[in-house]
């Protein structure tokens, strides 16, 4: 019941890294079924957002090296260079990978501390796992925990308060650049979750003409029509960058907008300051419209310092959201050895039955002078002794809670009592 992670996130890896190894929806269920397939996971859960992706995986017992498989795997998957990678994959083990995704989903390892989107993120994709049949009982069980850490912190402390999500803090970078916004115009291209935050955020800050764009027209009228926005054609995409001051940009595609089409379109803008920001991964803009004059192009890295300001309000909160997630990586944890030690009683019973019926079966013919009835009292003994010694302490596992608690290490039992286990 090892639980493995591989992953990388926007502290260990720059955008350009990330986005080379960011999933698709159709990826994910592809990856998760590889690596079932070519046996380096039983079970497995692939969590992917802008600022992450992690491989969540149970390998077989008999799998050597688990998370350097996945590390291979992960550099053939996505035609990346292992050299590329190595410097930027962190790899975690049973409780640090436990405790690394409590702190993801209480949004404790978010570029903005205490984000409200990652906990919805961790949720979509554990649902996609789970009904692809990739999941199983130990990340059924680790996903749903996960899910309660996040509700609690957002429930039981601060960290959520004056939430900052990306868009937010997007939508302050453009009012540094333009002040109020009322007299401007912006363009959303995407219409999904972080986009939809975006026009939110517009909307709330007065922005004055508000355009939505989407290769999906249905998707584009559903958002327009519920923040009062106007919807541009996705065939025009290059004419409607003549008119806004803000263009925000969130589809999964790598390079929606070229450098030579930003320019052409600053030429007809006669050089009219144009804010890009770029919030897809993979990048939807050519980073060369950043040298174009009076062009101002950021990309979702470049919201760290307004991240960090939101980050120094709140981590007086952060004590309190370790405490919740560290009280559920002990709950996880005691399950998960509890489990395991009932794994092992029971298979220590089987051994010791199976001796038992040995032992008898070779001594018993030289015990002719015993009655059958008497044969019959020494197997019943034999029994009682064999549920003193597995049967009881396997209840107590199942019954009393305190005791899981105290169970964090069976390896010496298993390896004192079935070591033919580890050659099987």
């Amino acid at each position: 019941m090892e639980i493995v992670l591989v992953g990388l996130n926007h502290r260990t890896a720059p955008v350009e890294v990330r986005e080379r190894l960011s999933f698709t929806a159709d990826q994910a269920r592809r990856a998760a079924e590889d690596l079932r397939a070519q046996g380096i996971f039983e079970e497995t859960m692939i969590l992917s957002t802008c600022n992450r992706s992690e491989v969540y995986g149970v390998p077989p017992e008999s799998r050597p090296e688990p998370a350097a498989a996945l590390s291979e795997y992960l550099s053939s998957f996505h035609g990346v260079r292992a050299d590329i990678l190595n410097g930027s994959l962190y790899r975690h083990q049973d409780r640090s990978a436990v405790e690394h995704l409590f702190q993801v989903s209480a949004g404790l390892d978010s570029m903005v501390l205490g984000e409200a989107e990652i906990l919805g993120q961790v949720r979509e994709a554990y649902r996609a796992a789970h009904e692809s049949g990739a999941t199983g009982p130990v990340l059924n069980r680790l996903f749903q925990a996960a899910l309660e850490v996040g509700k609690r912190v957002r429930t039981e402390t601060e960290l959520g308060t004056r939430p900052m999500s990306v868009a937010s803090a997007g939508m302050k970078l453009a009012e540094r650049i333009f002040g109020k916004l009322e007299k401007h115009t912006a363009l959303v291209l995407g219409a999904g979750t972080i986009s939809e935050q975006v026009i939110s955020q517009l909307r709330d800050r007065g922005i004055g003409h508000l355009l939505v764009m989407n290769r999906s027209i249905e998707r584009a009228e559903e958002v327009a029509r519920r923040y009062g926005g106007e919807v541009v054609p996705w065939a025009e995409w290059e004419a409607a960058l003549q008119g806004p001051d803000i263009v925000v940009s969130s589809v999964s595609a790598e390079s929606v907008l070229g450098g030579e089409v930003v320019a052409r379109a600053m030429s007809a803008r006669k050089n009219r300051a144009l804010l890009l920001m770029d919030l897809g991964v993979p990048r939807n803009v050519d980073p060369a419209a950043a040298k174009l004059y009076n062009v101002f192009l950021y990309n979702i890295d470049d919201l760290t310092d307004i991240v960090q300001q939101n980050r120094r309000a709140r981590e007086s909160e952060v004590p309190k959201a370790q405490v919740i997630v560290e009280e559920h990586v002990d709950k996880f944890l005691s399950w998960q050895a509890s489990v395991e030690m009932i794994g092992v009683l029971e298979a220590l019973e089987g051994k010791m039955r199976a001796e038992r019926a040995a032992f008898l079966a070779a001594h018993m013919q030289h015990l002719g002078h015993l009655s059958a009835a008497d044969r019959e009292r020494i197997e019943a003994l034999m029994d009682d002794l064999l549920k003193k010694i597995v049967m009881n302490p396997a209840g107590k596992l199942r019954g009393e809670r305190n005791l899981r608690r105290k169970i964090q290490n069976i390896e010496a039992l298993r390896d004192l009592f079935l070591p033919e286990r580890d050659k099987s």
